[in-house]
């Protein structure tokens, strides 16, 4: 597609993902930077995205906010990049773990991260369980798997593997072998490096004049 692409967001942000995304695609962008607070809560940007928050994605006329939304989306967008799965049957176990970690795991680690606890005779009542149930399913997708489908890098392992490098940073999930080896076989990847190489140096202040 030749419409153009325009990115906002924050580099201390979930918009991390989705510029490691975008320079898997190759595809060119433009970035607009939001500070935190005011501006990105001003009416103007909430047109664009009601929820006031970043990441968010302008391709042409179409808007996509939500990480894992925008990483499926530019895998569609952009076919040649072979980001996404190339067989039928592969399309569920994409869409299925893309949307565990942005559901029941983001979830989970939230809870975790805020001090609650879903009582146990309440767990039926929380999409994720209780945060073991959600380690343990994370676990078995990741344990012995270089890539999550067809044995090919895809959007799913940005996606996924960008909240399990978050997580191993800051402690906010369990850092057991099988998360730990499935990160390392990802965060060097070129495009991987390059963007965190460009919001790490957006992230620096300024030099005093």
């Amino acid at each position: 597609m030749a419409d153009a692409l325009r990115f906002y967001t924050h580099p201390s942000s979930r918009g991390r993902i989705v510029r490691w995304m975008l320079e898997e695609t190759g595809a060119p962008y433009q970035t607009t930077l939001l500070a935190f607070g005011p501006e990105m809560k001003a009416p103007s940007y909430r047109t664009i995205n009601p929820m006031g928050k970043v990441p968010t994605i302008v391709h042409g006329d179409t808007v996509v906010t939500e990480c894992a939304a925008i990483c499926a989306y530019l895998a569609t967008a952009f076919p040649a990049a072979g980001l996404a799965p190339v067989s039928t049957q592969a399309w569920g176990p994409y869409f299925r773990w893309l949307f565990f970690a942005s559901g029941p795991l983001e979830q989970a680690v939230t809870n975790r991260s805020l001090g609650f606890e879903v009582p146990e005779d309440r767990q039926r009542m929380a999409g994720y369980g209780s945060f073991g149930d959600a380690m343990n399913a994370l676990e078995g997708a990741v344990t012995g798997k270089r890539y999550l489908v067809e044995d090919r890098f895809s959007a799913a392992d940005v996606y996924v593997g960008s909240q399990i490098g978050w997580g191993l940073q800051f402690g906010s999930i369990d850092k057991r072998p099988a998360f730990e080896t499935y990160w390392n076989g990802l965060k060097d990847r070129p495009a991987a490096v390059r963007a965190r190489d460009i919001d790490d140096a957006l992230a620096q202040p300024p030099p005093r004049k």
